[in-house]
């Protein structure tokens, strides 16, 4: 692939998108090498959790407005149904993501990294919506991600202002999880995933599945959803190993995964 790249070690998928050239920017080539990316990840059971990042100085600065400037209609619903299908596919792939944004993470990029489970900044980060400065409207889940993680007023009035954040008020305002110095992002990243990696994978795998589908039905639906996946985790091998360790106070070396 030519704009994204992918490294594994100990479990943890390190995915890199890298056209530096142009900030990272998305256009349809980079959605496609994206699209190819999440199908390889998923296919590879030697990878548990995914660390998505930007080479150079930004993340992803949005989407390719030379690309798009010339857009009719007909071809800016499909640019957008693309890009929504890909990082939908991204938001509830079964094992977690973990954006670590390295620089700007505007339009496109902000909602690349609101499709992720979890978001470390770097101290450099900026984040922000500014399509209605363009005209256009938030075209990869802008509208909606956004309102779900930090309300629907502070959605709106990042979105209808356009204006930029950065990373210290997109942490007081619940857009990522912690910021920290560019030096350790990636070392602080890693090390967070490899901490996922190394419990119960089904377990991982299926809160994971109950808090991105609950989060989208009423409350009754959303525990029967659990109800089920604590079931189907009470008869797997890891929870026997473990409960027997912690009876026995001994320390399981490893899980199973079955």
């Amino acid at each position: 692939m030519k704009f994204v790249t992918l490294a594994t070690e100990r479990h943890v998928c390190t995915l890199t998108i890298r056209r530096e050239e142009a900030l990272n920017a998305l256009n349809i080539e980079m959605l496609s090498e994206l699209g190819a990316a999440i199908s390889e990840v998923e296919a590879n059971d030697d990878i548990y959790v995914i660390v998505l990042t930007g080479a150079g100085r930004s993340f992803v600065a949005g989407a390719d407005i030379e690309q798009m400037k010339n857009l009719n209609a007909v071809e800016a619903k499909r640019f957008s149904d693309a890009g929504n299908a890909i990082f939908s596919r991204l938001e509830n792939m079964e094992k977690p993501v973990i954006a670590a944004i390295n620089g700007f993470a505007l339009g496109g990029g902000c909602e690349l990294s609101m499709a992720c489970d979890i978001r470390i900044a770097s101290q450099t980060a900026r984040f922000g919506q500014p399509e209605v400065g363009l005209g256009i409207t938030p075209g990869f889940g802008g509208t909606q991600r956004l309102p779900r993680l930090v309300g629907t007023s502070k959605a709106l009035e990042i979105i209808l202002t356009g204006r930029t954040l950065d990373a210290d008020e997109a942490l007081s305002i619940g857009l990522v999880n912690q910021v920290v110095a560019p030096e350790i992002l990636m070392v602080t990243a890693l090390n967070m995933a490899r901490r996922i990696a190394s419990q119960a994978q089904i377990a991982v795998r299926s809160s994971k599945q109950c808090i991105r589908q609950g989060m989208q039905v009423d409350i009754k639906t959303a525990t029967s959803y659990e109800s089920l996946a604590f079931a189907v985790c009470c008869d797997t091998e890891d929870k026997y190993d473990a409960m027997d360790a912690f009876i026995s106070k001994r320390k399981l070396p490893s899980f199973k995964n079955r």
